[in-house]
């Protein structure tokens, strides 16, 4: 089952490659992906049958018995018949229903083709989260596939109404999902179904119950039924063959599928039965209702397809064998009509144009074969004999027949007329159906309707035929159906499930369903007579308007909400979440009136020098909130940085207090750089009330973080963890350094999040400084010489001029003093020979420090985060002796390649344990001898902690073009142009002068102050 997942995934990834060479036609290769999957599922039968069925687990995280797990039994074997069945031929279908011209062929049929990938996974998971993965998967696919017509704004407010209310449906489902793994102690489907009894009677009753109806809330959504069945209409805005598969035969069986999956185990919960037949019922009989009144043929069985929906919930839920076996029947015939019908209307619609019944006349002279095909189907639906429909629909009737005559009494009694009812207006809309799409109508001008190529109408033909043969001969079905039906064959009061059978002699079923059709025909031919009938009854309830009124309350109150509280105040913002943070927590202390715990001392006795660092923390951060100047107060928070960095070497933890160093250094720089760009004041602040209110909001804060601190250190009562971390380190990991061996193996999971934060970011600050691209790399040979910029002559204001251009390539050709030659662009006030000698000095001797700190960081203090930062800091002081230019020599290779690179590396040092029979992130310690170098022991995670350092190297370059470099060329750019001619003039002396006497002319003439502004 895995295997079968991969291949349908991958497929589906390198579709739209396979469209640009073989367009259209590409369909029948990914139809080929469903169908061999389908063969090999029906070569599994006997496994499946056999004893408890086939099961495919992988372990992902044993610790947290997280695991892929998967189980085919008969249940999921049956709806994978129909997943995978059904899939393949709407895929040949889509070949023919499409145009070359078309455009997005190659998405929607990737889309189309990880839906039944993500529809099997469904079925066939063992695990409830995995389950849910697959939930939501359908969900997503499903709203990018009704969307597929993206310029109409029908298709996209269907497809965003159809995300909305599943995704809502489905986040109530996973609550329920939780509950019911927690109360089980485990997250396995058939091990919780095992369980059922015990839950529904255990202490935990109540909080299954409660999941059992949340997950019903989940399946009510996804299958439309009564109150959120207004989306499966809309959702008719999407191509006839996603409304074919999706809507018809896959998407909205999967809430059929939990309830009957969950309906052996939880059926007899207080709220099952109300909630399945309750809405059911109601679905049915609303559906069929409102099929009656639609002109569209494609609306007409959307309807119905809600008003089946209903009726297909009620008889899996029931709980009882008949059911089962009747449920599972009918869903099998309502896959093959239902599909059927859709494609039939896909054919219509492509050959004629229209799909409104009342310009439709004649389309059955036009196509004898396509009319008979729909009339299969069609009478199908209606339960007609010998077809699918009516083998399936005589056993649900017989099962209620025997629920309303047993001892649920009149309730029995009036959901089997409900039932009744429900089942004629199906008829009457399936013979609707048939007259408004091929009917000779009066007055009505016969339809233009094209010739239909064969393998159009193969799809349909066989699914039609299909139901033929499933109504002629029904043993097979029956046979596959069986098993599931015996999972209810327990307990004294247990009923025989009977048989799938196209006659069971002269029963109550069978003049039910005589009713039925003579009611149905009776409805269907008085059809003006009902037309007008339904005209008089008020619309009083509408699932879509009343969904639209819900979104615009929803709107009016947050935009009510965004208005009080986002108010572009960053002290209101900060007051609120301060305040926040100090009252919950102040409350709780309260509340719980704990005492003070033992122990506690103001200043450690055996390091007073605390008290020295307290108070310069105290005084950095009160002279950062009275400063006036935005670089004094960016000075000042460093000084609480640094502060607090000494304190952690102070309490022995130099590794802590190296990074805290590290990072305050490189924060300090990144602020600095950023300001550049902001007044130099600190204007506007706040006065009088408003101040003595921050005062004290912050004061509480900070006092409550105290006694938060204070109460949780002593209210452990179990023996720390990272008491036995010392021990972990060294014999898992294989490092003393405990701190960083911790990152990088023992919670490797944390630290590559991290990275991928940190990537994140930097892509981000990126993001608002570039407008259309990174600006990774800045060539010098199209670089402006910012002495030009210092002096802002005539000549050298514009930046884009090719005498300019000249003059920064010929600096930069310039062989002598190669590796720092570029700060020779800088002007002669801003450079620092000084600073120059101590960056030749220092620069090397830095970038291999941090890779010392890289390598040395898993048995003494270092590590990649802060070789990383070593490096970073490095770049910095090359940036800030030769500017932009210069850092752009210094790091040839983009900030956006060693993000991505170092991410690559810690994912692969993470995913290759895999192939080797480890688990993920797992290393190893690997011991060897070199010479010189003796006995070396190398552990594995140092990759890890290459790609961390990788990241980090990255994150800086990124900061440093981002907030430096290209701030810089901003403020080049801002100067006046050239002329034409002095460009032209420029350009000339540039192109004739040597390389030597240019630098001079340039650097006379930036002196002189020639032509300054």
């Amino acid at each position: 089952m895995i295997t079968v997942l991969a291949i349908t995934f991958a497929a589906a990834t390198v579709a739209p490659l396979i469209f640009r060479s073989l367009r259209r036609n590409a369909f029948y290769v990914l139809a080929a992906v469903p169908a061999a999957a389908f063969i090999w599922l029906v070569l599994q039968y006997s496994s499946v049958y056999s004893g408890e069925g086939i099961k495919d687990v992988l372990p992902w995280i044993p610790s947290l018995h997280l695991e892929l797990a998967f189980r085919m039994d008969p249940l999921a074997w049956v709806m994978s018949l129909l997943i995978l069945g059904v899939g393949s031929l709407v895929l040949v279908y889509c070949a023919r229903y499409f145009k070359n011209k078309d455009s997005g062929l190659g998405g929607f049929g990737a889309q189309l083709l990880a839906f039944a990938g993500a529809m099997f996974g469904l079925v066939t998971s063992d695990d409830l989260l995995m389950l849910f993965i697959f939930w939501e998967l359908t969900t997503i696919l499903s709203y990018l596939l009704i969307g597929y017509a993206r310029t109409r704004l029908a298709a996209r407010r269907s497809a965003l109404q159809a995300l909305m209310v599943t995704t809502a449906g489905g986040l109530a489902m996973l609550v329920g999902l939780i509950i019911l793994g927690q109360a089980a102690g485990t997250y396995r489907v058939s091990a919780i179904l095992d369980q059922a009894g015990s839950l529904l009677t255990g202490p935990m009753q109540g909080a299954v119950d409660a999941a059992v109806v949340l997950v019903l809330v989940g399946a009510i959504t996804k299958s439309a039924l009564v109150p959120f069945h207004f989306w499966l209409p809309g959702a008719m805005a999407a191509p006839t063959p996603v409304s074919a598969y999706l809507h018809a035969a896959a998407m909205v069986k999967a809430g059929i599928y939990i309830v009957a999956r969950l309906a052996p185990g939880f059926a007899s919960s207080e709220f099952w039965l109300p909630l399945v037949l309750g809405l059911g019922l109601a679905t049915m009989i609303i559906g069929g209702y409102r099929a009656l009144r639609q002109t569209d043929i494609k609306l007409i069985l959307a309807y119905g397809t809600v008003s089946q929906l209903g009726f297909l919930t009620m008889v899996v839920g029931l709980g009882r064998p008949d059911a089962a076996l009747a449920g599972l029947g009918l869903l099998l015939a309502h896959g093959l009509f239902k599909a059927t019908l859709f494609l039939v209307v896909g054919i219509i619609d492509h050959q004629s144009g229209t799909r409104d019944i009342r310009k439709l006349s004649g389309v059955f002279r036009s196509s004898r074969a396509l009319g008979v095909v729909a009339a299969i189907a069609a009478a199908s639906m209606a339960g007609v004999p010998p077809l699918a429909g009516f083998v399936a629909k005589e056993s649900v009737f017989e099962a209620f027949v025997h629920y309303g005559t047993g001892n649920e009494g009149a309730l029995g009694i009036w959901i089997l007329v409900g039932l009744v009812i429900g089942s004629i207006l199906t008829f009457a809309y399936s013979a609707r159906f048939m007259w408004g799409a091929f009917a000779v109508k009066p007055g009505v001008e016969p339809t233009p309707f094209k010739p239909i190529k064969p393998s159009f109408l193969a799809a349909p033909a066989i699914l039609s035929l299909l139901s033929i043969v499933y109504g002629v001969w029904p043993t097979p079905v029956d046979t596959w159906i069986q098993p599931y039906a015996a999972l209810f064959a327990t307990g004294p009061d247990a009923v025989d499930a009977g048989h799938l059978a196209l006659w069971h002699g002269l029963t109550p079923a069978l003049g039910l369903t005589a009713i039925t059709f003579v009611l149905g025909a009776a409805m269907f031919y008085g059809r003006n007579v009902v037309a007008r009938l339904q005209g008089l009854v008020p619309d009083w309830v509408d699932g879509d308007r009343a969904y639209q009124n819900t979104i615009g309350a929803l709107d009016d109150v947050a935009v009510w909400v965004t208005g009080r509280t986002q108010r572009g105040s960053l002290y209101f913002y900060l007051a609120v979440i301060l305040t926040v943070a100090f009252a919950v927590p102040l409350a709780a202390i309260v509340i719980a009136n704990k005492p003070l715990p033992d122990g506690i001392y103001f200043v450690d006795p055996n390091s007073p020098l605390q008290m020295v660092l307290g108070v310069g923390i105290v005084v950095g951060a009160l002279a950062a909130v009275r400063a006036n100047k935005r670089f004094l107060a960016v000075l000042m928070v460093s000084v609480t940085g640094y502060g607090i960095a000494l304190m952690f070497a102070l309490q022995g933890a130099p590794d802590l207090a190296l990074t805290q160093m590290l990072v305050e250094t490189i924060v300090l720089v990144a602020f600095v750089l950023a300001m550049r760009s902001l007044p130099a004041e600190l204007r506007d602040r706040t006065g009088g009330r408003l101040r003595v209110i921050r005062v004290i909001i912050g004061a509480a804060f900070g006092i409550t973080m105290i006694f938060v601190a204070i109460y949780a250190m002593g209210a452990r009562v179990a023996t720390p963890v990272s008491l036995d971390f010392p021990r972990l380190a060294y014999e898992g990991g294989g490092g003393l350094n405990v701190v960083n061996v911790t990152l990088v193996d023992i919670r490797a999971w944390d630290t590559f999040g991290e990275i991928s934060v940190l990537a994140i970011a930097a892509t981000g600050v990126a993001s608002l400084i570039f407008v259309r691209s990174r600006g990774d790399r800045i060539k010098t040979s199209e670089a402006v010489p910012e002495g030009s910029v210092g002096r802002r002559t005539g000549v050298e204001r514009d930046s884009r001029t090719s005498a300019t251009l000249a003059v920064a390539r010929k600096f930069t050709a310039v062989t002598r003093d190669a590796w720092l030659v570029a700060g020779r662009t800088l002007a002669p006030e801003r450079r620092s020979i000084i600073f120059e000698v101590v960056t030749r000095l220092i620069f090397h001797s830095l970038i291999v420090f941090s890779i010392y700190l890289l390598l040395a960081g898993h048995n003494l203090p270092g590590g990649g985060f802060a070789g990383g930062l070593t490096a970073g800091l490095a770049l910095t002081i090359r940036y800030l002796a030769g500017g932009r230019f210069e850092l752009s020599e210094a790091a040839t290779v983009s900030a956006g390649t060693l993000l991505g690179t170092g991410l690559a590396t810690a994912a692969a040092s993470g995913v290759v344990p895999l192939f080797l029979g480890g688990q993920v992130f797992q290393s190893a310690i690997i011991e060897f001898w070199l010479p010189v170098f003796g006995d070396v022991k190398f552990v594995t995670s140092t990759i890890f902690d290459i790609g961390v350092y990788i990241v980090v190297v990255g994150l800086a370059l990124d900061v440093l073009r981002s907030l430096g470099a290209e701030i810089d060329e901003h403020f080049e750019g801002q100067g006046a142009p050239l002329t034409a001619e002095d460009a032209a003039e420029q350009a000339e002396q540039a192109a004739q002068a040597e390389p030597a006497g240019l630098a001079e002319s340039a650097a006379e003439s930036a002196a002189s102050g020639k032509g300054t502004a």
